[in-house]
């Protein structure tokens, strides 16, 4: 929770005066323990979600940690190239930001809240997504995911 008031503390005092400035005074005016919880997701979840079709991965880490260690499925947006690159999110599915952990994720999500995109950070992180994607669980998912593509 101390990221997330760190990263409002961030945007609100380092955002231009425009539109997602008021997204993100409009988020932090309504929030509530409702919005608490919809503005998180595990990768259970996620999982669940990735195989319905309805969410998409964003994975903001750097691009040097992206390639030494690849997350299937997701799509690798640095942070830092995450104003220029909105263009690539689907805003018709939940976008889940995730990290190794979650404090980028948790800055991210609050950044694309801002720009009125219905964002989640991944609580358990890519680390607890690849401890749940062994054995079984992960033969299923990608069965069900390149099915998806077909």
């Amino acid at each position: 929770m101390k990221y997330l008031f760190i990263c409002i503390l961030l945007f609100g005092f380092f955002t231009p005066a425009n539109a997602s400035e008021q997204h993100l005074e409009s988020y932090i005016s309504s929030f509530d323990y409702e919005a608490r919880k919809e503005m998180k997701m595990n990768s259970e979840e996620l999982i669940k979600l990735l195989m319905e079709g309805k969410a998409q991965l964003i994975d903001i880490r750097f691009h040097e940690e992206h390639v030494a260690w690849k997350v299937g499925y997701s799509v690798n947006i640095p942070i830092h190239e995450l104003p220029g690159r909105l263009n690539e999110i689907d805003k018709d599915k939940i976008v889940v930001t995730a990290c190794p952990h979650k404090d980028r994720a948790i800055i991210a999500m609050v950044y694309l809240r801002s720009q009125g995109i219905k964002a989640r950070y991944l609580t358990d992180g890519l680390i607890g997504l690849a401890e749940h994607l062994r054995g079984d669980n992960a033969e299923e998912f990608v069965y069900t995911m390149d099915t998806l593509k077909d």
